[in-house]
């Protein structure tokens, strides 16, 4: 049943949990006009928002309609901006994933279709990363099905848009295990299976460890090197260092196919560490040095340069800053298990 809506349109974070997020919106509400977008679209304020739209799993923008967020960061910066988020309406609070948060907003207000829920369990896992081992996360879901077929990149931004907008259709009318058995969907899953090999390769000869990392502990990912714009899945890097606690990835940011000198800095923690007592918190580290956001399990952020020297020197900077920070979170927490040099990927 759809609550009587006077909201325009949807704006939602440009990945699986925006998409199952953006999803609910629709179903409960009847709206059919979907923006995708990252945060940094929103802190720039690089599109037009209004009271009349509903903006998922990004920051809150300087006003909407609706907001739902999960983002612990997001959530803090609202108390910097000086906002009470008891005026805002719609809900934000820490959860695995955004879809839980809109899920249980609208399952109190309307009675969504029974099939949603399997989307949203789908989300919280994968959003969150909350895997119970490699071999756990490397088995096939529906929700992994459609996450993986995401990372094949389209020819143009409005040709990804448009295919993310169909899958999130598709969401408000069929289960997930029917979603990701769409030919679409299942031909770009093969083909990201096919991709996997080679993002493997990419992996062992961009990888390395901090000097100062003597108990290789953080994959060091850099992809800076690189002048075009790579599709990756920095998680691969555990196949080839299964002793590692963690993996940092960075890479530039491109704006229309043009390499930029502002950096990308994504950071994951290894499966191996939920069944360990640990004091890690990747999104605390993203937050602390003021680049972005993120959970315990995983965060990014972004460092803007405006020269080539400039980003070289950040980069070196803003590493270190990070194994400080990991290495202040260790020496708080419960000791970790000691790790051996890992071995290179046959």
């Amino acid at each position: 049943m759809r609550l009587n809506s006077v909201y325009e349109k949807i704006i939602t974070h440009s990945d699986f949990d925006g998409i199952v997020s953006g999803a609910i919106c629709s179903v409960a509400l009847g709206i059919r006009k979907i923006y995708f977008a990252g945060p940094s679209t929103i802190t720039k304020s690089l599109i037009p928002i209004s009271d009349n739209d509903i903006v998922c799993d990004l920051p809150y923008p300087l006003c909407c309609g609706l907001w739902f967020d999960h983002h612990e960061g997001n959530l803090q910066e609202l108390h910097h901006r000086k906002i009470d988020p008891a005026t805002i309406r719609g809900r934000a609070g820490v959860s695995k994933s955004c879809a839980r948060i809109v899920f249980e907003y609208f399952s109190e207000r309307t009675r969504l279709p029974e099939f949603i829920e399997d989307a949203v369990k789908e989300a919280d896992i994968i959003d969150s990363f909350e895997y119970r081992s490699i071999e756990d996360w490397r088995k096939e879901s529906p929700g992994k099905i459609i996450d993986n077929s995401l990372n094949i990149k389209e020819s143009s931004r409005h040709a990804m848009d448009s295919y993310m907008r169909a899958i999130l259709f598709l969401l408000t009318e069929r289960s997930i295990e029917e979603v990701a058995n769409t030919p679409k969907v299942r031909e770009r899953f093969e083909k990201y299976k096919r991709e996997e090999e080679g993002m493997l390769r990419l992996i062992k000869e961009s990888s390395t460890f901090m000097p100062t990392d003597q108990n290789c502990e953080i994959v060091l990912l850099d992809l800076t090197k690189y002048s075009r714009r790579l599709s990756l899945i920095k998680n691969l890097a555990y196949l080839i260092y299964p002793d590692a606690l963690a993996v940092l990835q960075i890479s530039n940011l491109f704006e229309r196919n043009t390499k930029k000198n502002d950096l990308s800095f994504s950071m994951s923690l290894s499966i191996a560490l939920k069944s360990t007592a640990h004091g890690k918190d990747v999104g605390e580290i993203m937050r602390t040095l003021n680049i972005g956001d993120g959970h315990k399990g995983a965060g990014a952020g972004t460092v803007y340069s405006k020269s080539k020297q400039e980003m070289l020197e950040k980069k070196a900077l803003i590493t270190e800053k990070i194994f400080r920070l990991w290495k202040n979170q260790l020496d708080k927490g419960v000791p970790l298990i000691q790790t051996n040099t890992p071995q290179g990927y046959e």
